[in-house]
């Protein structure tokens, strides 16, 4: 399988915009879906993630799981449950994932795995891959106020892939957030 997908692109300017990404992603996703979140620490993949699970009705604030390492949040809704990882803390990639039951789990569940990439790929061919960088330097838009030395720390540059052709279709290049 191609690791190459379908690709939207889009600037978020606060954790608001972040969260509502999540939101917005919510509804193109279904059970058996793996979603993997790259960026730096404060990034805002934890923000997104709160988004996903209020798109998806769930049960519980969503709160990293560094030192848990894996939360599931049940739906209020009859839609799939979200299991929530964060692997930053786990070097063995997937043999030491598979402690966690997450290949149990994805057939029922949304999995999202922060800090996942190179370590649970091999869960599904298909994924949704996010990747959440900063705007730095020149490249930052205004921010909220229009004055980049007071908002460039929130801006985002965020890159959604679909990999497989479960995302060929899915909308991703409708995402722009207002």
């Amino acid at each position: 399988m191609s690791t190459t997908g379908v690709t939207a692109r889009v600037t978020v300017k606060s954790p608001d915009q972040m969260q509502e990404l999540g939101r917005r992603l919510a509804p193109l996703l279904r059970p058996g879906d793996l979603v993997l979140l790259t960026g730096e620490l404060g990034a805002g993949k934890t923000t997104l993630t709160r988004g996903l699970g209020e798109g998806l009705g769930v049960r519980g604030a969503v709160t990293s799981p560094t030192f848990v390492i894996a939360r599931v949040h049940p739906s209020l809704t009859g839609g799939p449950a979200l299991v929530h990882v964060d692997a930053y803390r786990l070097d063995g990639g997937l043999d030491e994932m598979e402690d966690l039951d997450l290949d149990v789990s994805l057939p029922e569940s949304v999995v999202v795995v922060e800090w996942g990439e190179g370590k649970v790929e091999e869960l599904s061919e298909e994924r949704l891959h996010v990747v959440i960088g900063r705007a730095v330097g020149a490249e930052a838009p205004g921010g909220l106020t229009g004055h980049p030395e007071e908002d460039e720390d929130d801006v985002r540059e965020v890159s959604v892939t679909g990999i497989g052709a479960r995302w060929a279709d899915a909308g991703l290049p409708d995402l722009e957030i207002c």
